[in-house]
């Protein structure tokens, strides 16, 4: 029998080592920002254009390579971090396999400049699929500059697989965020195709925090710091009021590594309860210190998941330290049976003395004499007056629909012909409709009884309404007679300019997107104007997070996240109007059966399921 085993030629290995680590451009981000930081760079500049695909840039003041080992860097497992197997627990450097250029020079076309301080002069580099095309001497500054070009250029296959260049750039920015966040002391700069995006000059954590997240965020923070024999916590969590419906601002770093860990996400949210509902989520910024024996990061190419060696003692220490901020700050609701709140003195009376009160009297009142008022009213002094015509005190409020405090919710039947469904009594009248548990619309129909769930019926509704606007561009607009400035951070303000052409066709105005301030002056009717903040807010966070797969269309994305934050929730009272307009605006859709996140919106009980329960 023949030998059937072979080995793999290099450019084989090197770029099935490739799917592993670089997975798309903001792989490449990740690793080449954490060679400058462990080259001791001072300053960074990220350098990208069309999401990362034509070209990723990282600059840095750091050491630099000589010739040899800017030629022995792209070799596989060559690391100037580890020398032995020992190393690996005891890791104080971000990137140590000696896997990154190699993989990175496999797939894409990478020019590197480098120079050390001790030699004049600097080494240029050009790789192209693994192949060193060139190598030669230059003038080049202290540090390294290392740029990739055509990401995938010689797998056509993998390239296919990268998205739009706007969901690429986010998947680069979240890693940006995540390298800078964690080294508050180097200052970063961040390009996009020509156009500045982040200027971090060096500061302190909160400062890099409200830097990155805009300056809104810095009210927001609440400090956290404790030092045990496991662990040293430091950090910032945000006040309970600013927890949102999506996992935004989350971020674990342990021994200065981003990483993931649902278990001590877990921690954090046991720390918030009874402060937060359940379907929000806390912002935090937490680093933690452990000893590095006791934590393996070498269990995933990415790096992100780690092992640590007590993870019960770890959530317990972590949890209690979150509590305890959130208390000493007066974020958490504390209840003292022994204070009297009464007997608390304003701050403006603590010095004064105390003033005895003065009493007077009107000498000449005499309660006997009749004034003009009193012989108004006849001889009786307490004389009821007519009350003749209360009836009209009442009128119009039998209409009322006000429920235990909740307020009416009107929806109009956009349909032309009003009415689609009718009773079955032959009357040709419409079908009456009652509100089951604030939750459904009960109606008759021929074949039984019809059970509408008015959340996913009202989110069909509009998500059709909404998606026919941004495509036919004939949105009505509520012009607002005072502009509301809102403030958001430089991300958010790329989600809304990314979007604001097709928010501009449902019906929304904006005067100007400029830094941190956005300037509306008019919404769609269905948006309340005391809650455009809100729903901008929601917007983006819902958007970032449904269109970051890119399967979908952009006005499809946003058609859903405007329908889930507008449509009507369970627990708001219809009156009987909006019921009958809930039923025909459902059934004039095109996909009735369905709401826009593929869920049931009626369905039919038959009169025979009917007569059997009473079998």
């Amino acid at each position: 029998m023949a030998d059937i085993i072979k080995l793999l030629p290099d450019h084989v290995a090197n770029q099935i080592a490739a799917g592993e680590v670089v997975q798309r451009p903001a792989s490449v981000v990740k690793e080449l920002l954490e060679n400058a930081i462990d080259a001791g760079a001072k300053t960074i500049k990220l350098i990208v254009k069309d999401g990362g695909k034509t070209l990723v840039q990282v600059v840095d003041d750091g050491d630099g390579m000589s010739e040899t080992d800017a030629r022995l860097s792209f070799e596989r497992h060559a690391t100037s971090k580890i020398s032995s197997a020992q190393d690996l627990f005891n890791l104080q450097t971000k990137g140590f396999r000696g896997e990154a250029l190699a993989s990175i020079a496999a797939i894409a076309h990478v020019d590197m400049h480098t120079r050390t301080a001790t030699n004049e002069v600097g080494t240029h580099i050009k790789i192209e699929g693994s192949k060193i095309v060139s190598q030669e001497v230059v003038a080049a500054p202290k540090g390294t500059s290392i740029s990739v070009k055509n990401l995938f250029f010689n797998i056509p296959a993998r390239r296919n697989f990268l998205k739009s260049d706007q969901v690429e750039l986010r998947h680069i920015t979240d890693e940006f965020h995540r390298v800078a966040l964690v080294h508050p002391d180097i200052e970063f700069h961040f390009y996009n195709n020509g156009s500045d995006i982040f200027n971090l000059p060096s500061a302190k954590h909160r400062q890099r925090i409200a830097h990155i997240f805009g300056s809104k965020m810095d009210g927001r923070l609440v400090p956290v710091q404790e030092e045990t024999e496991v662990v040293k916590i430091s950090g910032f969590v945000c006040k309970p009021e600013f927890a949102k419906k999506s996992r935004g601002e989350q971020f674990f770093f342990a021994n200065g590594r981003f990483i993931k860990s649902p278990y001590l996400h877990h921690a954090v949210v046991a720390a918030f309860e009874g402060l937060i509902k359940s379907d929000l989520y806390p912002g935090y910024f937490l680093y933690l210190q452990v000893d590095p024996s006791s934590i393996d990061i070498n269990i995933h190419p990415t790096k992100t998941e780690v092992k640590f060696d007590d993870e019960n003692t770890l959530y317990a220490i972590l949890r209690s330290t979150i509590k305890h901020s959130l208390g000493q700050f007066n974020v958490a609701p504390v209840l003292d049976f022994e204070h009297d709140p009464n007997l608390d003195t304003p701050y403006s009376y603590k010095e004064k003395g105390a003033t005895l009160p003065k009493i007077t009297v009107d000498a000449s009142f005499n309660p006997f004499q009749q004034t003009p008022e009193r012989r108004s009213m006849g001889s009786g002094a307490y004389q009821k007056t007519s009350v003749k015509g209360w009836e009209g005190l009442y009128e119009g409020l039998e209409k009322s629909t006000d429920i235990e405090g909740f307020s009416s919710v009107v929806i109009e039947s956009e349909s032309e012909e009003q009415g689609t469904l009718y009773s079955d009594d032959g009357t040709g009248h419409l079908a009456s409709t009652f509100q089951l548990r604030r939750k459904y619309v009960v109606s008759t129909v021929k074949s039984g009884m019809l059970v509408i769930h008015q959340n996913r019926a009202h989110e069909r509704i509009l998500f059709e309404k909404f998606l026919g606007e941004i495509t036919v561009k004939e949105g009505l607009s509520q012009q607002l007679l005072f502009p509301m400035e809102l403030t958001f951070n430089k991300q958010e303000l790329a989600v809304l300019s990314e979007i604001k052409e097709s928010l501009t066709n449902i019906g929304f105005a904006f005067e100007s997107l400029e830094q941190e301030t956005v300037k509306v002056t008019g919404v769609p009717l269905v948006v309340p104007e005391s809650g455009i903040g809100t729903v901008l807010d929601r917007l983006i966070a819902d958007y970032t997070e449904g269109f970051s797969d890119g399967s979908v269309s952009q006005a499809e994305v946003l058609a859903k996240v405007l329908s889930k934050n507008l449509a009507v929730r369970t627990g708001e009272v219809l009156d009987q109007e909006s019921q009958l307009a809930l039923l025909d605006n459902l059934f004039a859709c095109k996909e009735p059966s369905l709401s826009p996140f593929q869920k049931l919106t009626y369905t039919i009980i038959s009169e025979g399921d009917i007569d059997k329960k009473f079998s």
